[in-house]
């Protein structure tokens, strides 16, 4: 068990990876190498990578956030993160981001209109 100061230090560094791949994706372009290696260099610090996202089941994937501490905020960013880059790139990711909404939505016990919009967004991106 983490305790609080380096909990809401894992916080800061979490949210500071988070905010990077999100500003990677609402940029427009054409994905190249670079920008996959950098994309790739984020990921890592959440111990993951594009390969490794792609294989995770959706049930996985939630169990591996969980185990890097994100709470219900970072977990919507992340998610949202999984949307816009699917919108970019030739990974589809889209249903896994529906199932960690879901997951907030169940488990957050807080009822929330904008994670249902997301929802019925990523759905009809699919």
């Amino acid at each position: 068990m983490l305790n609080k100061g380096l909990r809401d230090q894992e916080s800061i560094r979490i949210d500071n990876v988070l905010k990077k791949l999100m500003s990677l994706v609402y940029v427009p372009k054409f994905w190249n190498l670079e920008d996959l290696l950098f994309l790739e260099n984020e990921l890592k610090d959440l111990a993951m990578n594009v390969e490794s996202l792609n294989e995770f089941g959706e049930e996985e994937l939630i169990v591996h956030l969980q185990r890097l501490h994100l709470d219900w905020n970072q977990l919507e960013l992340f998610a949202d993160f999984l949307v816009a880059f699917s919108k970019e790139n030739q990974f589809v990711f889209s249903q896994k981001a529906i199932a960690i909404y879901n997951y907030i939505q169940q488990e957050s016990k807080t009822f929330s209109f904008g994670i249902i919009n997301k929802i019925a967004l990523a759905k009809a991106n699919l």
